[in-house]
C-alpha cells in the first residue's frame, strides 16, 4: 500500500470514529442530560467534518497534480 493510499484509508478511518463518537456522546447526553456530552458530540462533528473537507482536498491535489 502506497503512502498516498494509506493517507486515504486513514483520512476515512478516522472521519468515521469521529462521527461515531459524536452519535455516542448524543446518545450518552440524551440518557443523563450531562451538558458536556453535547459539547463533546458537537465537537466531534465538526472534527469529523474538518477532516472531510481535507480528504476532499487531498484527492482532488492528488487528481490535479497526477500523484
Amino acid at each position: 500500500m502506497s503512502l498516498k493510499a494509506f493517507h486515504i484509508f486513514f483520512i476515512c478511518v478516522s472521519t468515521l470514529l469521529a462521527v461515531g463518537f459524536a452519535a455516542w456522546e448524543i446518545k450518552g447526553y440524551m440518557l443523563s442530560s450531562d451538558p458536556l456530552q453535547l459539547v463533546a458530540g458537537a465537537a466531534s462533528l465538526i472534527v469529523a467534518a474538518g477532516l472531510t473537507l481535507y480528504g476532499v482536498r487531498f484527492v482532488r491535489k492528488l487528481k490535479r497534480e497526477r500523484l
